[in-house]
């Protein structure tokens, strides 16, 4: 089997909510994502998304992502898909770095694996464990009794597991932690997730102030080493996020007791290969995690999907359902959400079968005739 044609489509993504806010005066109302459909001489396709969180978040951007991809591709014709360690160091070798460019691609060759062996991706990733597994709900930065409100109507959705945008005014913060930590019930589980928008000092007055209450603190700083001080500072449950971007840097954290969780993105780390590693070493070693992307539609949740299904349930601290958040459905068989769950499609690859007239023509083709 070999790559006979990369495809790349670009679809708008716009929020139920209207927008969506966190540290820094970030805000998006439309996401800008990217679909990849890789086709081979056998006549299967795959596909896979990317969809960075705007161009302010991580060193990451939807016309970089496509950029990248028409870069790349001209030299995965001919490769073989399913060689899925020989295509990331071919993908490695025409471009150095940039992996939210490469996982896209990586992605839909998973897609293509399973069609081939006839088995859902989360069975090649390990096995579906349990009927479905456990979901957070994000909580866009506003106001502090505004943001304990919503948790409420979330409850009532079937969410468990609220993250908390944070990383503004250290005292509204606290507030904003406080109000929310006061409509919490029993089960219920809270995340801080500052998004590195506190400076060191600033996290160190928050985690001070909120040591009392039931709460983990996500990402309070932009660097390592920040984090690393508050969480020696902190009695809270920590965790890492942005910093999470390859397998050396977990294996230090691991080292430096870093954490207790992690936040696996799989784009970050550039593509399901590299997150199954990081996901097994973390299995391995303890170290609990939440497992997601930046953002993204159908496809990137039914990636997220077969991934966090194949973890262990006791090392899997929660996942995400980004296509419940936004207002386009673009492909069938996507995962939905149920009761603050989702599980993993039990058909053949990622399981999802792209709507054409949604996605429209495609940005760019390159195939074995160019």
């Amino acid at each position: 089997m070999k790559i006979r044609a990369i495809r790349a489509y670009q679809i708008d993504l716009p929020l139920h909510e209207g927008s969506y806010k966190w540290s820094g005066g970030n805000t998006v109302s439309v996401f800008d994502s990217t679909v990849v459909a890789v086709e081979t001489d056998d006549g299967l396709t795959g596909w896979g998304e990317v969809c960075p969180l705007g161009p302010a978040y991580l060193p990451a951007y939807a016309r970089g992502a496509r950029a990248g991809i028409a870069e790349i591709a001209p030299q995965l014709i001919g490769a073989d898909p399913i060689a899925l360690d020989e295509l990331n160091r071919r993908m490695d070798a025409a471009m150095r770095g940039h992996p939210y460019v490469k996982s896209a691609i990586d992605m839909a060759c998973w897609d293509l694996l399973g069609q081939v062996a006839g088995l859902p991706v989360a069975t090649l990733l390990g096995g579906h464990v349990g009927e479905d597994f456990v979901l957070y709900r994000a909580i866009s930065q506003e106001a502090p009794d505004a943001m304990a409100a919503k948790i409420a109507g979330y409850r009532a959705e079937g969410y468990r597991r609220f993250q908390l945008k944070v990383g503004g005014d250290p005292d509204t913060d606290i507030e904003r932690i406080r109000a929310a930590a006061a409509v919490l019930e029993r089960g219920d589980k809270l995340i801080a997730d500052a998004n590195t928008g506190w400076s060191q000092h600033e996290a160190m007055r928050v985690a001070d102030a909120v040591r009392d209450v039931d709460v983990y603190i996500e990402q309070p700083c932009y660097s390592y080493e920040e984090c690393l001080a508050v969480r020696r500072h902190t009695n809270r449950p920590f965790v890492i996020d942005e910093v999470v971007d390859g397998i050396d840097m977990v294996v230090r954290a691991i080292a430096d007791q870093a954490m207790d969780v992690i936040n696996l993105k799989i784009s970050k780390v550039g593509g399901l290969t590299r997150a199954r590693q990081i996901r097994d070493l973390c299995v391995s070693m303890g170290i609990a995690m939440t497992i997601e992307d930046t953002w993204g539609g159908d496809i990137t949740t039914a990636a997220i999907a077969h991934l966090a299904h194949s973890t262990p349930e006791r090392l899997l601290f929660t996942s995400t359902d980004f296509n419940s958040y936004v207002t386009v459905a673009f492909a069938d068989g996507a995962p939905q959400r149920k009761h603050g769950r989702m599980s993993a499609s039990r058909e053949p690859g990622l399981g999802v079968r792209p709507m054409m007239d949604v996605l429209g023509e495609p940005v760019f083709a390159v195939d074995d005739r160019r």
